[in-house]
């Protein structure tokens, strides 16, 4: 009977045969071993649960309550209430589908998110609640949820305005540190300077501080005037007409063109749109993509060591924390000898012979 033939691997290099090596487990990207030793994949380990729950605030912006940040407010005061229960405790997660929430008394429901873009015409004004009865932003729009418009455009102005009921969107869009542009049509009066563009971007200050705008240049020119292209990343109330007026321009007409990545583009004075799929992505994406702003850090001039002790009130030296002590005036000392011998008691002198401080001179009699 014929032998089989057995041909044997070479080995490989480093430790053992390749025969072993092709028993080892391959370790997969993210893996990692458990107490006992077994290879455990990291992905199936910390796999969180996907039970529905989002945070309290999060779904009240989102049914159009209010901003996040506002609900965090309201949640903190004890006005919301969660199958029964007064919840006050942020980050609380429900399931809005469901759990019963409510709001001052009133069932929250949870309606489909809608978001308009809306080139708003000059005399309506962008409030929820106006007392004088005069046309509002969300008169305008076409629908039986309750939603509100995303920042403000004055009376006089006109342009693009977003109006929503996310009130989680809305909060990132209007909010200064996601640094949102917006972009706006200015006609002034006057032909501003190079150098007075340069002050705008430099900034100038009005009753809230310094202002400035990101990017500002020319539209066209006439003789009377001119059109400016401004660039804002936060807004203040009737900001670009103050930072013009600040620099000796009026404005005549103001247009805001775009939010973010969102266009007004051709829409007619007064109309209104729903926006498409990809421009809600597009908004979502730009407010998740933008880097915050960190406040700048106040310097002040660095002192001096004198000086450092000095506002310590001579307690401690700068940098120790260590108290100083202070050295006893010495008869070496006050001689400037520099002795490091304890000074004698006060009243004797070094060999132990008790003389008074202060030698007195004999008195002179009196001449009769």
């Amino acid at each position: 009977m014929a032998k089989r033939k057995t041909t044997r691997s070479p080995k490989a290099s480093g430790r053992g045969s390749a025969k072993n090596s092709t028993k080892t487990p391959v370790k997969k990207a993210g893996g990692g071993k458990s107490a006992t030793g077994k290879t455990v994949s990291k992905k199936s380990s910390n796999k969180k649960k996907d039970d529905g729950k989002q945070r309290l605030q999060r779904v009240m912006a989102s049914a159009g309550i209010a901003s996040r940040r506002e609900c965090e407010i309201i949640i903190q005061e004890g006005r919301v209430e969660v199958d029964g229960q007064t919840i006050v405790q942020l980050g609380f997660k429900v399931d809005p589908e469901k759990q019963e929430i409510y709001v001052d008394a009133e069932k929250l429901v949870i309606e489909r998110l809608q978001y308009f873009a809306l080139n708003k015409p000059p005399g309506v004004v962008s409030t929820s609640n106006d007392p004088s009865g005069r046309p509002r932003v969300i008169d305008l729009i076409n629908t039986k949820n309750r939603v509100y418009n995303v920042g403000r455009l004055d009376q006089s102005s006109e342009g693009l305005i977003l109006v929503t009921n996310d009130g989680d969107l809305a909060n990132r869009l209007t909010h200064p540190r996601y640094g949102i542009e917006k972009t706006y049509h200015v006609q002034v009066d006057g032909r501003p300077s190079q150098e007075t563009l340069r002050q705008l971007q430099d900034g100038v200050y009005i009753a809230e501080g310094r202002v400035r705008a990101s990017h500002i240049r020319f539209l066209k020119k006439n003789t009377n005037g001119a059109m400016l292209e401004i660039v804002l990343d936060e807004g203040r109330n009737r900001e670009i007409r103050r930072m013009l007026a600040a620099v000796g321009h009026k404005v005549r007409v103001l247009k805001r063109v775009s939010i973010g990545p969102l266009k007004l583009a051709d829409l007619p004075r007064g109309a209104h749109r729903p926006l498409t799929t990809q421009e809600i992505k597009t908004l979502k994406r730009a407010t998740e993509n933008v880097v915050k702003k960190k406040k700048p850090v106040k310097r002040g001039k660095a002192k001096t060591a004198v000086e450092l002790r000095e506002a310590l009130g001579g307690s401690k030296k700068a940098g120790s924390k260590k108290p100083i002590k202070k050295k006893t005036s010495t008869r070496s000392a006050a001689t400037g000898r520099g002795a490091k011998s304890k000074s004698p008691k006060a009243g004797t002198s070094g060999m132990g012979r008790r003389v008074s401080r202060t030698a007195k001179a004999p008195r002179r009699p009196r001449r009769k």
